[in-house]
């Protein structure tokens, strides 16, 4: 049968099918940028991890040296077991702490982050000879105006910090740079998370930390709130509600090596 282009069928043909060819132009067009989109996230998170671990990647292919040198584990944080997840890069853990479903209010908010994830995210990156040379996890707290989001790194024995990254924050301008500072993040490096007792012991000094403190950092003159939150943050996941059963865990399983 023909229908003539001009009549009252032939319009809504035609308007029919110039409907459907832009919905399935814009569906695909959508699908595109979610995986162009996926691909830039998980860039991020591979160069921030081997960041935190204090690994070179200047002028190197960093997605390689993720690939060779870090492993993924989601790990449940009530139980420190690692949960089954068939792409943990693409776990995410924001969406995971605001769902009710996977997530619960903090006990202690030590983090003022009014809910926290049943399960996170934590990467354990070897050296060229494939020994453990540090454990790298995820913390956030709030700081003056925004949630400030970063990775910690830890050495072997899981009390020494390796290296340390801020990624996002939306702290003053000018004062809250000190966040991405190397020479303030650079203190970090060989200071001890924990006391002798097991308790965490890592802070942010007004006044900056004396000589030989080997817990301190020095706190930045003008952002004293910023510096409460990063050592709130710190105290939170590594406490209980955070990754202690993780790295007990973890420890159980190399001392019966």
């Amino acid at each position: 049968m023909v229908f003539k282009k001009d009549s009252f069928i032939g319009t809504m043909i035609f308007t029919v099918t110039l409907c459907l060819l832009c919905s399935f132009m814009i569906t695909g067009t959508a699908e595109l940028l979610k995986e162009r989109k996926l691909v830039k996230k998980r860039d991020e998170l591979k160069r921030n991890v081997l960041i935190a671990a204090a690994v070179d990647i200047a002028d190197k292919d960093f997605s390689e040296i993720f690939k060779q040198k870090v492993k993924p584990l989601l790990i449940t944080l009530d139980t420190g077991a690692e949960a089954p997840q068939v792409n943990v890069l693409d776990f995410d853990e924001r969406l995971a702490a605001i769902d009710p479903n996977t997530s619960r209010p903090p006990k202690k908010d030590l983090a003022k982050i009014k809910s926290r994830a049943a399960q996170a995210r934590v990467f354990k990156v070897f050296d060229d000879k494939g020994e453990l040379a540090s454990v790298v996890v995820p913390i956030y707290g709030k700081g003056l105006w925004s949630i400030i989001y970063g990775y910690i790194a830890l050495q072997p024995d899981l009390n020494t910090i390796e290296n340390v990254i801020f990624y996002e924050h939306g702290e003053t301008p000018g004062i809250g740079d000190f966040l991405n500072d190397p020479q303030w993040t650079a203190q970090w490096h060989g200071k001890q998370l924990f006391n002798a007792k097991g308790k965490v012991a890592f802070k942010v000094v007004k006044g900056g930390a004396k000589p030989g403190d080997i817990h301190g950092v020095d706190a930045v003159s003008g952002a004293t709130m910023s510096g409460r939150g990063v050592q709130r943050a710190v105290k939170f996941w590594f406490g209980a509600e955070g990754f202690e059963m993780f790295f007990n865990n973890l420890k159980a399983a190399e001392g019966s090596k």
